[in-house]
């Protein structure tokens, strides 16, 4: 492990540049968010995902952890800041690490950091810039073949909605990959609505909603039983939808 646990350090005056730490102002209104300024967040496994709909405040939620690491915001690894000029988040300022020896060197000492930050509407591009994507291959091939090329040492890999650009075949491919990269003393932290990449045996699964965060065993899943139950009759869900 590196990262034990992820918390918002509040400033002094209880505000910050979005306005006071109060539920009437983003990002503070996000639950998962509250929870940082809480308990924070704790890590038990090398393979972490956050799973929920669109708006849970997952997306936030990793962005601020790859930024409070040190790597880049937009896509990247620490050393490489192609959009550098993009100023910090506001909860990006206040992540602090419970960290494990291993983590502990990594924020020490800049050289001895290592990791990738990969968000699906800029990894192509991060990759190209840093020469880990391939001409003449798709967007998801790019994908993996970074993961062949890349993510391979040891550090902190932070990943949101990785399988945008995969299909199943590939999504499978990509478990091998994590799995691998956990074995080598990695974390991964990702952000997915995969049924298939939080299959993973062994990963920490933790649902991000209304209620905050909280860890569900995989067939206990909400988007599992939605799967589930649309592959098996999907008409129960169309009739509510087409016309």
């Amino acid at each position: 492990m590196i990262i034990e646990r992820v918390y918002a350090h509040p400033a002094g005056d209880g505000s910050s540049a979005a306005g006071p730490y109060s539920e009437e102002h983003w990002p503070w209104s996000v639950p998962c968010v509250r929870e940082l300024l809480g308990d924070g967040l704790r890590f038990t496994a090398p393979v972490t995902f956050l799973v929920g709909e669109n708006g849970s405040g997952k997306s936030t939620l990793v962005e601020a952890l790859a930024e409070g690491f040190g790597l880049d915001p937009w896509g990247g690894s620490h050393d490489w800041r192609y959009a550098a000029h993009r100023p910090k988040s506001v909860l990006g300022e206040l992540i602090r690490f419970d960290a494990a020896p291993r983590g502990r060197r990594m924020l020490g000492n800049w050289s001895a950091r290592k990791g990738f930050f990969l968000r699906a509407e800029t990894a192509r591009d991060a990759l190209d810039r840093e020469g880990f994507a391939p001409d003449s291959v798709s967007h998801g091939e790019g994908f993996l073949a970074a993961f062949r090329g890349k993510f391979l040492q040891p550090g902190l890999y932070v990943l949101d909605e990785p399988e945008a650009a995969l299909s199943f075949s590939s999504c499978l491919e990509l478990i091998g990959h994590l799995d691998q990269l956990a074995a080598t003393g990695a974390q991964v932290i990702c952000a997915t609505h995969s049924p298939l990449l939080t299959a993973l045996p062994g990963a920490d699964i933790i649902e991000v909603g209304d209620h905050g965060l909280r860890r569900v065993p995989w067939p206990d899943l909400t988007l599992v039983d939605h799967w589930r139950r649309y592959l098996t009759d999907p008409q129960s869900y169309l009739r509510h939808i087409l016309g």
